[in-house]
């Protein structure tokens, strides 16, 4: 393989002038005026010595050595008058290796940097492997193929800012031949091979690597086309405002660097909240957008200055250029917000109000610390993707009220993805006939003969925690007072004496009423007396103390809350991280079959399955699936159990949850109820299953105290023999898998009202 290529290609390079040596020969032996006739001789005279020029090489130190040689042989090619103009080189084809530069060409390569290596922008392996195949069709074969692949190099300047040069190619003094290694494809293969352009193996098939020979060079020439390729960039980067697309390009202010011509530059764009009558930002650009002059703006004004200049906008939306700040009018320098710009280093700016039909719509900003870095020109610049702009907004718009719409069905209903297609039909057919303009009263969803599937992790003991921890708070509050009290001599008797008979009711002999008694007192009586101290002159001590108490009190209830606080954020914490044990199991539950499912956070995690023929009628579906999901149910309680455990330790209050999988065979219906906006089961008969569910949590063992469920155990509740043969089966897997423990065992339920002869299995989990 030739080592002037990095990528693989369908031949073997050589660098040649014999092409261009030919013209020579023929000017020395055709021209009629006599100086050409004795240039062409002499050039051709003094490479005759140099056979490897004409021959072909791949050693590029030759380019070095030849240098002098080369350049004088090329000079009818790279006119001296035009070297500071044209950015011009002469190249081995296809490949970033260039030589025999202009002036002009030298002076952006040396400004780019000596550890600067030119490049082709944006053609993988792939691409340019097919690329040279379309070249040997052009070139050998005579197919106008029309390819019209760009190619580009991407060479910053001494500032450091990226330009943009397209290459044309002038392909005159190169040549192609077939190697013995080489397939001459017929038409009908060529025909194929341009139908699938994007096939590189059937490419490769019929142009094998390096079955063919290029000889030559080429002359590249580069035009400066920086404000065309940021603008085409612009565009691409705008169009990906998306709230689906949470990556941001942070190339976007590089890009406006080179559109620009700024060297330091920043961006900033902030949507304009018509509801609200203010201006808000794009919370996936917020650490890649800057919007110092929208916040100096801003804070400039009161909040009916902004809304009166927001409506001005609709009227006159002219844009604002500030060449250079220090030539503002000092009445501005003198605001107060002046000092955001200061601050930030800002001397030139542009802000740009964006309207759609005289409305606005978002601002731009765009800052530098550089003075004079913008001007009317650079605002002229803005027309050309200002309709981009537009676009992106308006989509961003749609696709953040889409989302919204996601959200509010994902959050807020119980229309899982595995039935919104009954809605969606149901929908449709409502649609339809409102187009037609009849009217089409909507059907109730229901389905029919499902099996059931239940179970929850109940944190246990949680409403005597509440209780004991509120005891706590009130009595710490109680306390806290009777110091700030005790240093307070006048009108203080009467909050004493009160707050000894709430302590004694706490302790002693609490009622329903006790802790909304003292939150009235407080609210109406102690709380404005000791705010009253805090304005009128008291002790240090006594404001300090008053100062403490009220950092202690939760706001919404006059009470102290740190202690349920606590309570209430291991709790959430807990059914966060079940829920999410769940939720992510559940995605390969569907797999098994696509079935309704929901959960609930009360106290712990509460699901319900659903799963039968009518949920998916296009599916085959089997008793088989019902196994599957019951195993998968299982092994998905303890896999809760088990991350539990894991995080138990970290909880502010400790917590412990109780599992349990009620099993039940008969099948039942689900309907969807409009009012509540989620389903529900389907009549009377139905309803037998949701009461057993309701008196699982709190049943016992029969003729026994002790509960059903039990810390670190796994209880299974089922009606008969045949349920406990099928679960011993899933709890022999599930040990092998050392995930519970041998000791299984066999319980009777109590009966409960109207329930009789429910059994149990219960075993534990392997301590982790």
């Amino acid at each position: 393989m030739s080592n002037l290529y990095k990528k693989d290609a369908p031949f073997q390079v050589f660098i040649s002038f014999k092409k261009y040596l030919d013209v020579l020969e023929h000017i020395r032996y055709n021209d009629r005026l006599e100086y050409r006739v004795n240039y062409a001789e002499s050039l051709i005279e003094k490479t005759k010595n140099f056979k490897e020029l004409k021959e072909g090489f791949q050693d590029t130190a030759l380019l070095d050595k030849h240098e002098d040689l080369i350049r004088l042989l090329l000079a009818d090619l790279f006119p001296t008058g035009l070297t500071n103009n044209e950015i011009k080189a002469a190249s081995i084809p296809l490949s970033n290796i260039t030589f025999n530069y202009t002036e002009r060409f030298k002076n952006i390569l040396k400004d780019a940097g000596k550890d600067f290596e030119i490049e082709l922008r944006n053609i993988d392996d792939d691409e340019f492997y097919v690329f040279c195949c379309c070249l040997i069709l052009q070139s050998y074969f005579k197919k106008d193929i029309k390819s019209t692949f760009p190619f580009y190099y991407d060479i910053p300047n001494k500032l450091g800012i990226m330009k943009h040069y397209k290459i044309t190619v002038n392909s005159d003094f190169t040549e192609l031949f077939p190697t013995d290694k080489a397939t001459i494809p017929t038409d009908e293969v060529i025909d194929m091979l341009l139908e699938n352009i994007d096939d590189f193996k059937l490419w490769k098939k019929h142009f094998p690597s390096q079955s063919w020979l290029l000889k030559g060079f080429t002359i590249i020439s580069l035009v400066d086309c920086t404000s065309e390729v940021a603008l085409s960039d612009l565009k691409s980067s705008m169009i990906q405002i998306d709230p689906e697309n949470l990556n941001p390009d942070e190339n976007l202010t590089e890009i406006f660097k080179s559109y620009f011509d700024v060297p330091e530059l920043n961006f900033g764009l902030m949507l304009f909240n018509k509801k609200d009558q203010s201006l808000e930002k794009l919370p996936i650009y917020e650490n890649v957008f800057t919007n110092h002059i929208l916040d100096f703006w801003i804070n400039a004004f009161d909040e009916e200055t902004r809304k009166n200049t927001f409506d001005n906008l609709n009227h006159n939306s002219k844009a604002i250029v500030v060449s250079n700040v220090d030539k503002l009018d000092e009445e501005i320098k003198n605001i107060a917000s002046f000092n955001i710009l200061k601050d930030n280093n800002i001397n030139s700016f542009m802000v740009i109000p964006i309207m759609k039909d005289n409305e606005l719509l978002a601002i731009m900003e765009f800052t530098s610390p550089h003075a004079n870095s913008f001007n009317g020109l650079k605002l002229k610049k803005l027309e050309f993707f200002t309709d981009m702009i537009l676009f992106s907004i308006n989509r961003f718009s749609f696709e953040k009220n889409y989302q919204i719409e996601a959200i509010i069905q994902r959050e807020y209903t119980s229309i899982h993805d595995s039935v919104v297609w009954k809605f969606r039909n149901e929908a449709e057919k409502y649609f339809n006939a409102s187009l037609g303009k009849k009217i089409y009263t909507l059907k109730q969803i229901s389905f029919k003969n499902l099996t059931p599937l239940f179970g929850f992790s109940d944190i246990r003991s949680s409403s005597e925690k509440r209780f004991n921890l509120m005891l706590e708070d009130l009595n710490q509050q109680i306390d806290g007072l009777h110091d700030i009290f005790s240093l307070i001599n006048s009108d203080s008797e009467k909050y004493l004496l009160a707050l000894d008979i709430f302590e004694n009711e706490l302790n002693n002999e609490i009622k329903a009423d006790t802790e909304q008694r003292l939150q009235r007192l407080l609210r109406e009586e102690i709380h404005p007396y000791l705010q009253g101290k805090l304005e009128v002159q008291a002790s240090g001590e006594i404001k300090t103390k008053i100062k403490d108490y009220f950092t202690q009190v939760f706001t919404q209830s006059d009470l102290f809350y740190a202690n349920r606080k606590s309570l209430d954020d291991s709790i959430t914490l807990v059914n966060r991280k079940l829920a999410d044990v769940l939720d992510e199991n559940q995605v390969k539950a569907q797999q098994i079959f696509p079935h309704y499912y929901e959960r609930f956070k009360s106290d712990g995690i509460e699901h319900n399955l659903f799963t039968g023929h009518n949920i998916a009628p296009e599916l085959h579906y089997s008793s088989k699936i019902v196994h599957q999901l019951r195993y998968w149910q299982l092994k998905t309680v303890c896999k809760m159990e088990q991350d539990f455990q894991s995080f138990k330790k970290d909880l502010p209050i400790s917590l412990d949850i109780a599992s349990l999988i009620f099993v039940y065979n008969e099948k039942i219906d689900i309907r969807f109820r409009m009012d509540e906006k989620r389903f529900d089961v389907d009549g009377a008969y139905n309803s037998y299953y949701e009461i057993i569910k309701k008196r699982l949590d709190k049943a016992h063992i029969k003729d026994s105290t002790e509960r059903i469920t039990c810390p670190g155990k796994i209880t299974i509740v089922y009606f008969g023999m045949e349920n406990q043969k099928e679960y011993l089966d899933y709890i022999s897997r599930l040990q092998k898998k050392g995930i519970l423990q041998s000791d299984v065992e066999f319980l009777r339920v109590e009966d409960l009202q109207g329930i009789t002869g429910l059994l149990a299995l219960r075993i534990s989990l392997v301590q982790i």
